[in-house]
């Protein structure tokens, strides 16, 4: 299926430098895809000249004046740059010219602006992020990881229904499993919210899991594991940090001596493979759901390899019409809730 992405090019912290390269590998390895390059046409085309090798004929510059900056405060963006390459991307989406949207810049401008253009879908209160995450065997989606500090049960359970289209969408599993984030597996762990977002997700017809805690995340226990977004984005931060730990801690200890570099040297092609199992880039690419559109969020600070991947996923997601599932899935919700739309 053919499909067309909005790029931000001048977001994240490397702008044209990072993502012009990306985005032609992505057109080199997928022949049915297009790009459309947004942003400053001087920085777009000295890093075009600078790169090896020409841009295959699917990709086409559409310009745009101004950059929001990776700590702009969100509002600001929002009403005073609306012809920034962040607007701009979002905009190709709201008119059909760009089936997603992909940006490494500021998160929190990104969800404000994606909402104020493409709006939200019947039934969602609220957008979240949702990115996948390695695990023993195999991956798992979380969300919400940073979008809604505050969240209600109806939240969670619509994040439930968000997350397990995705999964649906992406993975090709017709129910995937959804999990609860809680301090224990029990049915009297965790606060109301949690409990009361519990019965609901007993009662929605999903494929739910029941609670889980956190170390399931890298279990894979489920496919989907739902939480709010302070909760969520905590969670995701401190596995960051303990997975940076670990790395520098056994660079740390393979080159204490002349011992442990030889045992270095024999393990080289474990922690190659180990290395490739757990490289963050891998997994790269942020979904905002509950939008009227495909909008993915890279991290900021990602090489080419690793938005490349933001790409991939962002056209994974528009060909499998995740946003048509999630709007098909909410609207049964709301009917058998007995709610007129």
């Amino acid at each position: 299926m053919q499909v067309t992405l909005a790029i931000d090019c001048m977001g994240g912290d490397f702008g044209p430098s990072v993502t012009l390269p990306a985005a032609r590998q992505f057109l080199r390895d997928d022949p049915y895809a297009s790009v459309l390059l947004v942003g400053l046409p001087e920085a777009i085309e000295a890093e075009a000249s600078r790169l090896a090798g020409e841009f295959p004929g699917r990709a086409r510059f559409v310009p745009a004046t101004q950059v929001v900056e990776m700590h702009e405060a969100p509002a600001s963006a929002l009403r005073a740059k609306k012809d920034s390459s962040m607007r701009v991307a979002i905009d190709q989406v709201k008119s059909g010219d760009a089936q997603a949207a992909v940006s490494a810049g500021n998160t929190g401008a990104l969800m404000a602006i994606a909402r104020f253009v493409l709006k939200t879908i019947n039934g969602i209160d609220r957008p979240a992020i949702a990115t996948i995450l390695p695990a023993l065997d195999g991956h798992t989606y979380v969300l919400d990881l940073g979008a809604n500090v505050d969240c209600t049960a109806e939240h969670l359970l619509q994040f439930g229904i968000m997350g397990a289209m995705l999964v649906s969408a992406l993975e090709h599993k017709e129910r995937p499993t959804v999990g609860l984030l809680n301090i224990g597996e029990e049915e009297i762990k965790g606060n109301e919210v949690v409990k009361q977002a519990a019965e609901l997700l007993r009662g929605s017809g999903l494929n739910f899991y029941g609670n889980v805690e956190g170390n399931d995340i890298y279990k894979a226990t489920t496919d989907v594991v739902v939480c709010d977004g302070f909760v969520g984005n905590v969670a995701l931060k401190a596995s960051e940090g303990v997975a940076q730990m670990m790395a520098t801690t056994l660079k740390q200890e393979l080159k204490r001596n002349l011992y442990t570099r030889l045992v270095a040297l024999l393990a080289i092609p474990a922690l190659r493979h180990f290395k490739q199992r757990v490289d963050h880039r891998r997994y790269n690419g942020a979904a905002l759901l509950g939008l009227r559109g495909v909008v993915f969020k890279s991290h900021g600070s990602a090489d080419a390899f690793a938005f490349e991947q933001a790409l991939r996923r962002a056209a994974d997601a528009a060909r499998n019409q995740v946003v048509d599932r999630i709007t098909a899935r909410v609207s049964a919700h709301l009917a058998a809730e007995g709610v007129t739309q």
